[in-house]
């Protein structure tokens, strides 16, 4: 197993909660980490700050396209971020636990 985290922020946590959820069902990921926060970006030439819901979600490398896809499709923004982050080193037992959620067993 390849573990990688996935990274993105939506809007609020009503459509990140659906986004996660729906990801879940799919088992396109195994779990996720949802947090509110404060965003600050340009957009349009302008400084925002508005409140955001930053999402980190646990899968396989061999579920990042479909990952990707998901988000793309369904994802609020008009340019959400899509970061992926490899995962070198991972204890065994949560290796495991996520193979058998993501049905790679």
């Amino acid at each position: 197993m390849e573990v990688v985290l996935v990274y993105t922020t939506f809007p609020d946590m009503k459509s990140a909660e659906e986004a996660v959820r729906k990801m879940l069902e799919l088992r396109l990921i195994a779990c996720a980490n949802l947090r509110e926060h404060t965003s600050m970006y340009i957009w349009e030439g302008e400084v925002r700050k508005e409140g955001e819901v930053g999402v980190i979600m646990k899968t396989d490398v061999s579920k990042w396209k479909d990952v990707k896809t998901f988000l793309r499709e369904n994802h609020p923004y008009e340019i959400p971020l899509i970061l992926r982050l490899d995962a070198d080193r991972i204890n065994g037992e949560y290796s495991e636990w996520m193979a058998e959620v993501l049905g790679l067993e």
